[in-house]
């Protein structure tokens, strides 16, 4: 076993260079703010949608734009907004008068990073047409499936305080994000810095470092770091606790949970921790690249009842009060 994990922290030093380059060409642009790179880094690296949340100027549209100019690779921006049509997003078939046949038009969406900007102000019909292609990447036009291209992930930004005009996105749309980001201010000396910045006039150049295809051997080398059945045990032991609080020593909870983490809660974890785990060069999952994520994975999984809302009680202090009392291997 010592053997395997060796070969894989191996593979891990020739296929990770790229992440020290891509960081690099970020922060050109980009103050602060690492952990919402590194989690678009997760994302990228573990095939996963990523949803961030964060009032207006905290540069996650910019973030976005910025790992798409880093990247060799196509990249589509959508602004959601209440008059979108699914056929905006998705293409539509075009009658040719000359034949009497029709011909798809294809959408936006055939790219490989969408940046859905501000995803919740359109209608549920639209954002429901996202479904299909993120958790099975493909798009059916009329009586036609297309397949999407590899890689392909959805980057959507949503702004939580302003609610006119706004439509909460679907739980089981909700559900295909890997990953929920909430985004936080910058520090005062990062303000400062992005003040100073984009005063001068002059905005750095973002060049292209990495290629899909050294991203997809990323991924498959990912998808081999070692996680032990202790770490595996760990994580269903989270996710249950979701669902049977009371089983794990935490009866006060139980009133306050409406719904608990769904299998894919579980996946995720395994698949974020992994690529927590490629981002610092280790062959090996630990307890701790599990608890780094976790809050992220299970945010926007765990309901909460309206007991819980009236007691101003949170989903992540829910979650935060579960990562904290289990018991870590």
């Amino acid at each position: 076993m010592q053997q395997d994990i060796q070969a894989i922290h191996e593979k891990i030093q020739k296929e990770s260079t790229f992440v020290d380059s891509l960081m690099t060409e970020i922060s050109k642009v980009i103050v602060g703010q690492n952990y919402m790179i590194e989690r678009l880094l997760i994302g990228l690296l573990s095939n996963g949608h990523v949803l961030l949340e964060g009032v207006p100027g905290l540069a996650k549209t910019m973030a976005v734009k910025t790992l798409s100019s880093a990247i060799q690779t196509k990249f589509q921006r959508i602004q959601f907004t209440p008059d979108l049509l699914p056929a905006d997003l998705l293409g539509t078939q075009i009658y040719d008068q000359r034949d009497g046949g029709f011909s798809v038009k294809k959408g936006p969406i055939f790219s490989n990073l969408i940046l859905a900007d501000e995803i919740n102000r359109s209608p549920a019909k639209v954002q429901s047409a996202l479904l299909e292609a993120m958790m099975e990447r493909q798009v059916t036009i009329g009586d036609t499936t297309f397949p999407l291209g590899d890689p392909f992930l959805v980057l959507a930004t949503q702004n939580p305080i302003e609610q006119e005009g706004t439509y909460p996105l679907p739980e089981a749309q909700v559900d295909r994000f890997m990953l929920k980001l909430n985004i936080g201010y910058p520090s005062k000396d990062e303000e400062l810095e992005i003040m100073r910045r984009n005063t001068r006039g002059a905005f750095p150049t973002v060049n292209p470092v990495v290629n899909p295809e050294a991203i997809k051997k990323a991924r498959s080398v990912v998808s081999e770091i070692y996680i032990d059945e202790k770490v595996e045990r760990y994580i269903v032991d989270i996710v249950f606790a979701t669902r049977n609080p009371d089983e794990y020593g935490l009866p006060d909870l139980k009133p306050l949970i409406a719904y608990g983490g769904s299998p894919r809660a579980s996946i995720y974890l395994a698949m974020a921790g992994k690529a927590h785990a490629f981002l610092r060069h280790r062959g090996y999952v630990t307890p701790e690249d599990i608890r780094a994520v976790g809050m992220d994975v299970l945010r926007h999984r765990v309901i909460v009842t309206y007991e819980a809302e009236a007691e101003e009680i949170s989903t992540e202090d829910v979650v935060r009060k579960i990562l904290n009392n289990i018991e870590v291997p």
